[in-house]
């Protein structure tokens, strides 16, 4: 039996959260915002305290232990203050440790692994490049063998964490022969130290939304990876890039849920407070159309990404349901931020309120970890037939 019903321990996560939120963040986003500062001390140090880091990661291996619900509460929450803080989590707890913890040897858990859920240490993921994005296959970055050792060379950009990560899950060819034919199984994923020679990393300082977050771009100059850095087999790239990504959208979706949730409750705030032809502007039609819109569009998304967590739970393969969420309530997200600047008016345009940063925000999420364009045609083959899921070597431990 499905039950979609929050638990004791989901809802005090989520009052953890708002309680630490509403003292450590939401008093300094604006100015965080407007400065591009990433908060490390401050939003780190916070999110380790709480758990949040290794939420889903079994405690032997420094985590939380809590089950893939939680994860996809926390996610909700954490945008509900700001899109910067649900990326720490969809980079790092998601396409990294999830990873980890379903592909990695004992060795590698216990290197990385451990220090990551504990928030020792953080994690990133280098998947896209400059001239590779929806299409994996057009990566450019090597790993040449050499004896016991991998040599990386490349460079990745649109990094959440660049500047920040400790440890890095990156995929590359390791098959020059396949890299030349597109074929996928020539792709292989490893773990790279940002310590190690030949590693370097920058700022991406053009983007106009996530201002509060770290996005940048890492280059691998005959950066050595020890043979045992491998992350599963050779040729395994691919497949464990797109597990990742199961992981990643997941919390994408109940992100974009999140804000779905705070446009909302701020257009609520602004109707009541706002008075045009002698009546607050929620009394007008056309502004309760658009909150009756997030409405509706916010608990549709929830249910979504709630039936893909239960299927997380029982350790069932969920691409297709997570896919479905992450597009549904991303697109959603995009739509409700922009009627939130409508609701407000000339003040949705202004800095003074939290909306327009919502919009900026917002925008992101139809692109990354999969367009709306790349999701919708995912939809739809499998609709069609032409798409079906396979039980891929490994899935994520059951929980909960």
């Amino acid at each position: 039996m499905i039950d979609f019903s929050l638990n004791e321990e989901h809802h005090l996560l989520e009052q953890s959260i708002r309680e630490w939120g509403a003292q450590n963040v939401a008093p300094f986003i604006r100015e965080n915002d407007r400065n591009h500062h990433f908060d490390r001390e401050r939003i780190i140090g916070g999110m380790a305290k709480l758990g949040l880091l290794g939420i889903s990661v079994p405690q032997e291996y420094g985590g939380a232990g809590m089950d893939y619900i939680s994860l996809g509460v926390a996610s909700e929450e954490l945008e509900y203050l700001d899109t910067s803080l649900r990326v720490i989590m969809s980079v790092h707890a998601g396409l990294n440790c999830l990873t980890l913890l379903s592909w990695g040897t004992e060795n590698q858990k216990q290197r990385y692994l451990v220090p990551q859920a504990q928030g020792k240490k953080i994690s990133g993921y280098g998947l896209t490049e400059p001239s590779a994005g929806s299409d994996a296959r057009a990566i450019q970055s090597t790993a040449t063998k050499k004896g016991d050792r991998y040599v990386l060379n490349g460079e990745k950009s649109w990094i959440s964490l660049a500047d920040v990560a400790d440890n890095f899950l990156v995929v590359a060819w390791t098959d020059a022969e396949k890299k030349k034919q597109r074929d996928p199984s020539g792709l292989s994923a490893f773990i790279v130290e940002r310590s190690w020679k030949g590693f370097s990393s920058g700022p991406m300082k053009e983007k106009w939304g996530i201002l509060a977050g770290n996005t940048g771009y890492f280059k691998m100059d005959d950066v050595e990876v020890p043979e045992e850095n491998l992350l599963g087999h050779a040729g395994e790239g691919f497949k464990i890039a797109m597990f990742a990504l199961d992981q990643g959208r997941y919390t994408v979706a109940a992100g974009a849920t999140g804000l779905i949730r705070a446009c909302r409750d701020a257009s609520v705030k602004y109707a009541h407070e706002r008075k045009t032809f002698g009546v607050e502007i929620g009394q007008h039609q056309l502004v309760k159309e658009m909150i009756a819109q997030m409405e509706s569009d916010y608990q549709a998304s929830r249910l979504l990404w709630l039936r893909a967590a239960w299927l997380k739970n029982v350790g069932r393969r969920s691409t297709r349901e997570t896919g479905l969420a992450k597009w549904f309530a991303t697109v959603a997200s995009e739509r409700a931020a922009s009627d939130a600047v409508q609701v407000h008016g000339a003040n949705g345009y202004s800095d003074e309120y939290p909306v327009g940063r919502f919009y900026r925000n917002a925008k992101g999420a139809v692109i990354y970890e999969g367009t709306r364009e790349i999701h919708k045609i995912m939809q739809a083959d499998y609709v069609l037939g032409y798409r079906v899921d396979k039980p891929v070597r490994r899935e994520l431990p059951r929980s909960g």
